[in-house]
Parts: C-alpha cells; sequence; structure tokens
C-alpha cells in the first residue's frame, strides 16, 4: 500500500499540513491521510514560536505518520518557505574543443562549476535551470544529445536556511520516527507546478499572498531569477481593520471574509460580527474602504519588487495564488487595478482542489512524487 506513497510536511505561515500521497491517474493524487495544525507562523525570516511549531508538526505527525502503521512511508519531504531561502543565480559558460554532442557529464560539470559555497547560515537544496544556451544562440530547457562546442547554463540556486532545517530535523529525531528528510523550496515547487511551460518561458510573476507572509517571484523556464519575501499578507490587513475599527482582531477577520470589495457602489449595506456575546455592526462601504487601504499596503511592495527586478516585465500578468486570494473576495480584482496590471489567479487544475489555498500543498506533493519517482527510476536501472 506504501510502496508508492510519500509524506509531505507544508509549512505556512498560520499552519503546517502533513499528508501521505500516492500519484492518481492522470497526474492526479491520491491523498491517503492529510491533518493541518495552526500554529504562531513566521516573519522576517524567523519562526515566531520554535515550541508552538514544534508542537504543531509533533500533533500532525501523530495523525499521519504514527496511527494506522503509516510510519512505513520512510522519506519525508518538507517545503521551505521562502522566507528561509537564499536565491543564487549563475551564468557560466564551458567551451569544448569542437563541436561534439552534449552528454549527462557535461551537464552536471557545469552545474558542479556554478554551484555557490555554504556557508555557515545556508545550504544549498536544489538547483533550478533557467535555461541553457548553445553555440548557434539557441536556448533549450534540456542540451542532452544537441551538437554544440559551448554550453552556457543559467541556473538558479536555493539555499535555505541552516537553522529552520535544523529546527526541522531536531523534531523528528526527538519524536523518534524514523524517516529521511528532504527539503524542496516552496518557490521552486510552485513554479513548475502552477505555472505552464509556455508562461515560464517567457518570464512569469508570481505573487504567493499568504497570512502573515507573502511572496513575490519571477521565474523563467525550470528555474527562479528574482525572489522576494516580506512579512505581510492577509493577517495584516485584518489587524489594520481591527485597529480602525478598535474591535478585536477576530471580529476584523471574520468581517474581512464577510466583505465583497466588488460590491456595487452607492448602495448602503452592513455587515455584523457576534464575538463572546457582543453583536459588532459596521457599514459595507466603511468597511471595503478601510480593506482597500490594507491591500494597497501590500500592492505597493509588489510594485516595489517589480521596479527592483533588473528585466522587463512590462506588460506581464501577476499570477496571484494562496490563502489571500479567498479571504477577501474581490482583492485581486482591486490589486489589479491598483496595480494597473492584469492578475491571474492560479490553483491546481483539479476537480474538487482548485483553489489557491490549496496550491503549496499540492505543489508540494507534485514536487516530492517528482523526486520519488525518479529516484525509484535510477534504481531499477542500476
Amino acid at each position: 500500500m506504501f510502496n508508492k506513497s510519500v509524506a509531505v510536511l507544508n509549512v505556512r505561515s498560520d499552519e503546517v499540513t502533513i499528508a501521505v500521497v500516492e500519484r492518481g491517474v492522470n497526474n492526479t493524487f491520491v491523498i491517503k491521510s492529510k491533518y493541518s495544525c495552526a500554529y504562531e507562523g513566521y516573519a522576517e525570516g524567523e519562526l515566531l514560536d520554535v515550541n508552538d511549531f514544534s508542537v504543531a508538526v509533533k500533533s500532525a505527525v501523530k495523525e499521519t505518520l504514527i496511527s494506522n502503521g503509516k510510519q512505513r512511508v520512510k522519506k519525508l519531504y518538507v517545503s521551505v518557505p521562502d522566507e528561509f531561502i537564499k536565491l543564487v543565480c549563475t551564468d557560466k559558460t564551458i567551451s569544448f574543443n569542437s563541436s561534439k554532442r552534449i552528454k549527462k557529464g557535461d551537464i552536471e560539470y557545469i552545474k558542479k562549476l556554478s554551484a555557490p559555497n555554504d556557508d555557515s547560515n545556508y545550504s544549498s537544496i536544489q538547483c533550478g535551470c533557467v535555461y541553457y544556451v548553445l553555440s548557434d544562440k539557441r536556448r533549450t530547457i534540456n542540451p542532452l544529445g544537441e551538437v554544440s562546442d559551448s554550453l552556457q547554463a543559467k541556473l538558479c540556486y536555493y539555499l535555505a536556511k541552516r537553522s529552520y532545517m535544523e529546527i526541522v530535523e531536531q523534531i523528528f529525531a526527538n519524536l523518534n520516527v524514523p524517516l529521511q528528510i528532504e527539503f524542496i523550496p516552496l518557490v521552486q515547487a510552485q513554479t513548475i507546478y502552477l505555472l505552464p511551460e509556455e508562461k515560464r518561458d517567457g518570464y512569469a510573476i508570481t505573487f504567493d499572498m499568504g497570512y502573515i507572509s507573502s511572496t513575490f517571484s519571477v521565474s523563467c523556464g525550470n528555474g527562479v531569477v528574482y525572489c522576494e519575501a516580506f512579512s505581510l499578507g492577509i493577517g495584516h490587513v485584518a489587524f489594520l481593520l481591527a485597529s480602525e475599527l478598535n474591535v478585536p482582531y477576530e471580529v476584523a477577520y471574520t468581517l474581512l471574509k464577510k466583505v465583497n470589495l466588488n460590491a456595487k457602489e452607492g448602495v448602503e449595506t452592513f455587515e455584523e460580527c457576534n464575538y463572546e456575546g457582543k453583536n459588532y455592526k459596521f457599514s459595507s462601504i466603511t468597511l471595503i474602504e478601510k480593506i482597500k487601504f490594507g491591500l494597497d499596503g501590500i500592492c505597493e511592495t509588489i510594485q516595489e519588487c517589480i521596479n527592483n527586478y533588473s528585466g522587463n516585465l512590462t506588460g506581464k500578468p501577476v499570477h496571484i495564488t494562496g490563502e489571500g486570494c479567498v479571504v477577501i473576495r474581490g482583492a485581486c480584482e482591486h490589486m489589479a487595478a491598483r496595480l494597473d496590471r492584469e492578475t491571474v489567479t492560479l490553483s491546481p487544475n483539479l476537480p474538487y482542489y482548485n483553489k489557491p489555498q490549496l496550491s503549496s500543498l499540492f505543489s508540494l506533493m507534485n514536487a516530492a512524487l517528482t523526486c520519488f519517482e525518479q529516484t525509484s527510476f535510477l534504481k531499477k536501472i542500476f
């Protein structure tokens, strides 16, 4: 039953999720078990409460990997949120004595030549291919078998924060769960799974709007050329609303989910929320005005990222995914108007699971299964 199963630990800025999954037909997924647990989250590249994070992960482990014999899954793939990732892009060229057919060894050599050195704080966990360039100036994702007298490699390396990796490894060591742990950069997993190849070929903008952390990235080919994570998300919009209305945070977050930013102007309606025996009632017009102001702060940060990117992103739409897409109805439309740029909602292309809040989990599951399948294939060969 578990010969083809993998386990994943998806870490978001509001909850952790562990799932045991297999590949289904037509690249679908068969989820054997899944459990999510809320925790304090992370900000500014640090877990806000390590003990709280540990408790949440342990709860998810007990519900999925330990119960019902599911400990037979031997490998766990753990997402590395973008706040714990340092992106290093490289551009190296090797030349040959004469034109030759590119072999696997040539590709491995230029990857080794390009690889950045680990330091005391970060460790390289994965390499992504932006593209290769042959001597006739042709671009390709896979140069294997092509004839050329040189090979240029534009690659990106994902370096994970060692402190984050050590915390995760220590949790499982304390649980005495015999699992091999492999770390996967979330930004890379989402790029490959959510964006079609033709979108990535011409540079694509993605904005993952989370709860208290969000990420702006630019992808090309099978890699990411720019990535900026910042501690700003839908929870901050709720916090701003709570401050402006002088209400508890829980009330503000509930009201946030009730408002539709696309509501017709001039129509006076009210939203209500009952919390701890007290009823709160506010004009929808007032709520919309303050929520839009909060979203404008996020849009300003996106625009800063666009300005900071050295390439040309003129006319490129912003692909938005994450929890923030669904918490506030009409958020993407407002952001499109504020940025003066088309926005496109990204979600898994799957029946019943085509929801932006599931993008990171299914991207991680796809990346984990791909790694597992490639490893299994190599074992069969050798």
